[in-house]
């Protein structure tokens, strides 16, 4: 276990060392305003330069379900307890009709993290079962710790809260391979959460889509990093949706205000 813990304590010793510098980016509400989105905030950081860029920083500290954005941390803890041997292990379909024909068939860790599949997710969490979520929730102290509401749903509609600011930090820790985790899960989870390699770069990320019936509002995540040769760049962007609101229809905006983003940032 020191070999996982001495990295991960070297790497918030040298974060400590000195403060990073912000720098506040009101224009980026136009990001969201033209593309009819209602509150909402997006965080960059550049890791070679030290330096968060943000729209609303009061709303990049707010803890908010993670949803699917959990898949990240969900296959970590499938893979390190053997729930699942690796990201081709396939779990048969339960023959339900969810509604997406990506859904409805045999699912593997890759699959589920590419079409976002909640029921094979949900399925894992309860293989894995409440006291080992628990124990590696604390070992690398993500969101708010508290996996009440049921092990196969407490990231969904649950008592899990994560804010764009500690997305940020939690995906640092996976680029560099200094989660407590072994390094073939880390290297697992960054291959499957691959969205878009280009010759010169490569988009790693999740989306993630709250909803709470009775409740006004949902809310859109997409939280990622960018790679560019030696460099990193870090986004997390959340914004509302009426409730109700289709994600077929209007889901695709989480991935476009994280890009305009980043390439604001000098990612892109």
């Amino acid at each position: 276990m020191l070999h996982r813990v001495l990295p991960m304590l070297l790497f918030v010793a040298a974060t400590a060392s000195a403060a990073p510098r912000w720098q506040d980016r009101p224009a980026w509400r136009a990001e969201f305003a033209s593309r009819g989105l209602g509150a909402g905030t997006a965080v960059v950081y550049d890791e070679a330069a030290d330096t968060y860029f943000v729209y609303d920083r009061a709303r990049a500290g707010l803890p908010l379900l993670p949803a699917s954005t959990f898949k990240l941390f969900n296959a970590l803890v499938s893979l390190e307890t053997g729930v699942v041997r690796d990201e081709h292990e396939i779990i048969a379909w339960d023959g339900k009709d969810r509604g997406r024909a990506e859904w409805n068939r045999d699912t593997d860790l890759a699959s589920g993290m590419r079409y976002s599949t909640v029921w094979f997710y949900r399925a894992l969490a309860r293989r894995i079962g409440e006291a080992r979520m628990q124990q590696w929730i604390d070992a690398a102290g993500y969101g708010n710790r508290d996996i009440g509401g049921g092990i196969d749903r407490f990231w969904l509609v649950g008592d899990l809260r994560i804010s764009a600011l500690q997305q940020i930090e939690f995906l640092r820790r996976l680029a560099a391979g200094i989660l407590p985790f072994s390094a073939r899960s880390q290297a697992i989870v960054r291959r499957i959460c691959l969205v878009e390699k280009t010759d010169a770069y490569e988009l790693h990320g999740k989306t993630g889509w709250k909803h709470v019936d009775g409740e006004p509002v949902d809310h859109g995540w997409f939280v990622g990093w960018v790679e560019r040769g030696d460099r990193r760049w870090f986004v997390a962007v959340n914004m509302d949706f009426a409730a109700g609101t289709q994600v077929a229809r209007d889901g695709g905006k989480r991935l476009e205000v994280a890009r305009a983003v980043l390439a604001q940032a000098g990612a892109l």
